[in-house]
């Protein structure tokens, strides 16, 4: 039996075809749920996601220079491509215990249009997609300051943080003059 071949106008109308299979099959995905994708990272051995188009760089921990008189939670500065950035340690701001510095801690640049600075994290463990129907809106361990910028809880343990409410929040800006 011999095969025939196909012309270049039938491959061209099989391809077109798979094309629009596979463009129903995802349009059909993102109607059942709309996803966001997020950058998942650990804080004192509990897993937060933050929105991902609010991360500019993932950078590692080096050449902090600390501040005098700022609050706890302010780590200090670093100079980023001759960009002083303030560095804010999540987890004393947020009351969690403070794990040492490893080679796997990083500094998640965070950007909007109102505020650019850098927070900690343990560790970088990755980015995906969440569908923002499995997101619940919070749990009842979940309070105080945390409550505050929590966008919402996706399974049983990782947590959604607000960018935007945390990146618009004057109480992380340090504005107050030392009388000298």
């Amino acid at each position: 039996m011999m095969k025939e071949s196909l012309s270049d106008q039938q491959k061209k109308k099989i391809f077109m075809d798979r094309a629009k299979d596979l463009a129903r099959e995802n349009n059909d995905e993102t109607a059942e749920g709309e996803s966001i994708g997020v950058v998942e990272f650990r804080l004192s051995n509990e897993k937060y996601a933050i929105e991902s188009r609010y991360v500019r760089e993932v950078l590692p921990l080096k050449e902090l220079t600390a501040v005098p008189c700022t609050p706890p939670y302010i780590l200090g500065i670093i100079n980023v491509r001759g960009q002083i950035l303030s560095i804010i340690d999540l987890r004393v701001f947020f009351e969690l215990p403070r794990e040492a510095v490893t080679f796997a801690t990083k500094i998640l640049v965070l950007s909007s249009n109102e505020m650019e600075l850098g927070i900690v994290a343990d560790a970088v463990t990755g980015a995906r997609s969440i569908q923002l129907e499995q997101m619940q809106a919070g749990l009842p361990t979940l309070t105080g300051i945390r409550e505050i910028y929590l966008r919402g809880v996706v399974g049983d343990d990782l947590v959604f943080l607000d960018a935007a409410k945390l990146l618009a929040d004057k109480q992380i800006l340090v504005n107050e003059e030392v009388e000298e």
